[in-house]
């Protein structure tokens, strides 16, 4: 394994595209603020905060004077779930305008995340009683809904990333060739292996619409919640290609590792196994902070 200077130097710079820091309904290790102190430890570059209830974007507009302490920069979005209106182009409207940099389909409210966990689980406890509903993005005839329309127009119009949320992989594919057409230049399909189920070649479908595909070493990290093998992510990768590749950590959670530590660990794992340096720093760094806009 790497030594600890050298993984750190490697991963100086990175962009972490899903982080789940607070405050939110499910219990968070830290808040945004206190998250961007602790990336400064990779000197990371910036970090994207995502919760599944409502604009993020609000959150580091009240937490402007702590952020600007930060080194790293800290940009939020909106997630299309039930706690917003669901597909609400207004909602969306409001968060991009505002500064925001991403708008996730729905996750938790999607059929086909309930389908996975049909007893309401898959995530932390809430510490409130948060009521939630499906949302779909289709009509009865299988045809997107026209806020879903209105939505990319808008993702669009802010040259901000689409991302599938928990969508099943075809809709996401609907989505995406719809995205494309109406000049969504950034799309990434996440953690396609958990809740979305899409395959190598589905994948690869997509990449060929110009999206990205995201893997999280929250779930590859041996002290993490799932601790899959290494070697998987590393077969996805060398399957997709570095150059379509974002890893990001999907951490934040109370009782969970920190970003960086699963970073540093899941960094170090890929570059035992072979993955070059080069190519580990194009899915943390280069990638990422291409998908934020941060060079443009």
């Amino acid at each position: 394994m790497p030594g600890a200077s050298a993984i750190t130097t490697v991963l100086r710079g990175a962009v972490d595209l899903h982080c789940h820091s607070g405050p939110n309904p499910f219990p968070r290790r830290f808040d945004h603020a206190e998250a961007a102190f602790d990336a400064e430890r990779l000197e990371m570059r910036a970090i994207l905060v995502k919760s599944h209830h409502h604009n993020t974007v609000m959150d580091l507009l009240a937490m402007g004077d702590r952020l600007a302490k930060s080194s790293t920069q800290v940009f939020g979005g909106i997630a299309l779930n039930s706690q917003v209106g669901g597909i609400n182009p207004y909602a969306v409207a409001m968060s991009l305008r505002m500064g925001g940099k991403a708008v996730w389909f729905p996750t938790f409210s999607s059929g086909r995340h309930i389908e996975c966990h049909p007893e309401g689980g898959g995530f932390p406890t809430a510490t409130v009683d948060v009521p939630t509903a499906r949302v779909d993005v289709h009509n009865d005839a299988g045809e997107l809904l026209p806020e879903v329309y209105e939505v990319l127009d808008l993702i669009a119009e802010s040259n901000a990333i689409l991302s599938g949320g928990h969508l099943p992989p075809e809709t996401i594919t609907q989505l995406f060739e719809e995205g494309r057409r109406r000049g969504v230049k950034r799309m990434v399909i996440n953690h396609p292996n958990f809740v979305i189920g899409a395959k190598p070649e589905q994948c690869l479908e997509l990449v060929r619409l110009g999206a990205y595909v995201e893997h999280e070493v929250g779930m590859y990290d041996p002290e993490g919640y799932r601790k899959w093998d290494p070697k998987d992510l590393l077969t996805w990768i060398e399957t997709i290609g570095p150059e379509h590749t974002v890893l990001a950590s999907d951490l934040g959670q109370a009782n969970r590792p920190l970003p960086v530590d699963a970073f540093i660990r899941v960094g170090s794992a890929l570059l035992d196994l072979g993955l070059s340096e080069k190519d580990l720093r194009q899915i943390t760094c280069v990638n990422p902070a291409g998908l934020l806009g941060l060079d443009d």
